[in-house]
């Protein structure tokens, strides 16, 4: 069994950001009372018992004090049973680690740490808000590693067009990057590689409606995404990190020696989780469950005894949709014959010319009834998988 807790707060918004957080912290401990309730209560929701993962994200996770993260690891040992190798995963922003911070979360037993770097460039770091400097990027990881965290990942962002990051005064001399358009995002890497994390992941910039970015791209203050520069950028990433022995297997996931995360590759291949916290998400293997993203309305509910959640049953067709939405990601692909234990031969009925189509582009591959995506159908994956979906 996997559990998830949502921690909702943040020191600032990320101009980029569209999850669910708040930057008043003035709640944080009555939802962390909320969230300790909503253990008890779920604690019926999965038969399974036993833990292999807990995945602290947010929000930022890491702004929690030892007393919050007491109540919460308490209150998870009443109700549930440790598997001897669990992987117990905190977010945290790099201006939260300090030594004193480390040795918290080593009491607890958190032992690999996701940490949102995003860019090793100030300019960057800048334009996308973010609180930490270039320097303290570096130094987080590092002292992660004196202090004995080896399980690692770091997030980066690519798609981030160097001359819209300039200071204004210098936005019009383009003779700056005269040395390559990517050369900041290949500086990137290359200090990801130096630090010797087992893993990476790196995601394309997006600007979704309700961000700061969503906000200025409407009034043309910034262009859309430059989905060619993008697609460049994602080539140099999977090249480079395949040059320094980092295995992509998920788009955006890369790691070395199958140090792969074992939470998200739970979601990835479906097995059944535990959501918990403000807008938060469940899965039994028949039913969906979609916690509200309001920090007052989920204490509120959380008083009366109440989980404050929508979910769904999922049809056979709901089932074979998520499997090839998660699936096609990863370097497992989807197996046809899994597609048929739910539906039949219903689908490669349905899908046959779009899947020969998809095989003539050189989109996917498949060997052994077992769908996986091409390096250039990584580049279409989204499309790729509502194609194939059952209607």
């Amino acid at each position: 069994m996997h559990l998830y807790l949502h921690i909702p707060f943040c020191r600032r918004a990320c101009h980029y950001c569209d999850f669910h957080f708040s930057t008043n912290l003035t709640l944080k401990s009555s939802v962390v009372e909320a969230i300790c309730r909503e253990i008890e209560l779920q604690s019926g929701y999965l038969k399974n018992k036993r833990l292999e993962t807990i995945y602290f994200g947010g929000g930022t996770p890491s702004l929690l004090n030892m007393n919050e993260l007491y109540d919460i690891f308490e209150t998870i040992r009443k109700y549930y049973t440790y598997a001897e190798d669990i992987e117990i995963t905190m977010e945290a922003n790099p201006d939260d680690i300090t030594r004193d911070r480390l040795a918290i979360l080593q009491r607890f037993g958190i032992n690999r740490l996701s940490i949102g770097i995003q860019s090793f460039n100030d300019n960057h770091l800048k334009y996308l808000n973010r609180i930490h400097s270039s320097e303290h990027a570096e130094s987080s990881v590092k002292l992660a590693q004196d202090m004995g965290f080896e399980n690692i990942t770091i997030d980066l962002i690519y798609g981030i067009h160097p001359l819209l990051t300039l200071p204004k005064k210098e936005q019009k001399n383009n003779k700056v990057y005269e040395s390559g358009v990517h050369q900041i995002w290949h500086e990137d890497l290359a200090k990801a590689i130096s630090l010797n994390v087992p893993h990476i992941s790196s995601y394309c910039l997006t600007i979704e409606e309700k961000t700061v970015f969503g906000k200025w791209l409407q009034i043309n203050k910034i262009p859309p995404i430059d989905e060619e520069f993008a697609s460049q950028q994602f080539d140099i990433l999977v090249k480079t990190l395949a040059d320094a022995g980092y295995e992509q297997y998920e788009i955006s996931n890369f790691c070395r020696d199958n140090q792969y995360s074992r939470h998200n590759t739970s979601y990835w291949k479906r097995h059944e989780y535990l959501g918990i916290g403000p807008s938060a998400h469940s899965f039994n293997g028949e039913t969906r469950q979609f916690n509200v993203s309001n920090n007052s309305a989920y204490i509120k509910s959380l008083l009366l005894g109440q989980v404050p959640a929508d979910f769904e049953i999922l049809s056979p067709e709901d089932k074979v949709n998520d499997y090839i939405m998660t699936g096609l990601r990863t370097k497992w692909g989807c197996d046809v014959l899994e597609i048929e234990k739910l539906v039949g031969k219903k689908w490669i009925t349905t899908n046959q010319e779009i899947l020969n189509q998809n095989l003539r582009q050189g989109f996917i591959e498949v060997d052994s009834q077992i769908i996986t995506l091409t390096q250039r159908g990584k580049l279409f994956a989204d499309k790729i998988a509502g194609d194939l979906f059952l209607i």
